[in-house]
């Protein structure tokens, strides 16, 4: 009788310590990476645009990591087209304005205290939360 309870419950014990080892994923939120690349340059909005300067390694198809304070990656892609948006809300009344380039990029991600993007192997850049156009994760270049 011993032998044949321990033959139906050596599935279920093997399975739970499977289970236990494993660990459960950990639920993902989808949200924006939103990076402004300050190389206010005159141009008109909505433009495809890419990094200046220093900034040369911000443009399409650069590839990029979100990690966490302790460095782990939560997720990697490669940057979309970055689109001129103006530096300034007034209205200039002219054709070309100063500018920022902007990437924009979907990811999905777990929860954590602290995001930062690495950018082709650049140092990390603090992404900030932010939600006033969806949830995103926010970094002016340079801050």
């Amino acid at each position: 009788m011993r032998r044949l309870l321990a033959l139906l419950w050596l599935p279920s014990l093997l399975a739970g310590a499977l289970t236990a080892c494993g660990g459960a994923e950990e639920a993902r939120s989808a949200m924006t990476v939103r990076v402004l690349v300050r190389d206010i340059n005159i141009r008109p909005e909505g433009v495809a645009c890419a990094g200046t300067g220093p900034y040369t390694h911000f443009h399409n198809r650069a590839p990029f990591q979100v990690i966490d304070a302790a460095g782990r990656t939560l997720a990697e892609g490669s940057l979309s087209s970055g689109t001129s948006v103006a530096t300034f809300e007034e209205d200039l009344e002219v054709a070309r304005v100063p500018t920022y380039c902007e990437f924009a990029v979907p990811v999905n991600l777990v929860a954590r205290d602290t995001y930062r993007l690495v950018v082709d192997g650049h140092p990390p850049i603090d992404l900030t939360p932010n939600s006033s156009e969806g949830p995103a994760l926010v970094a002016v270049v340079p801050s």
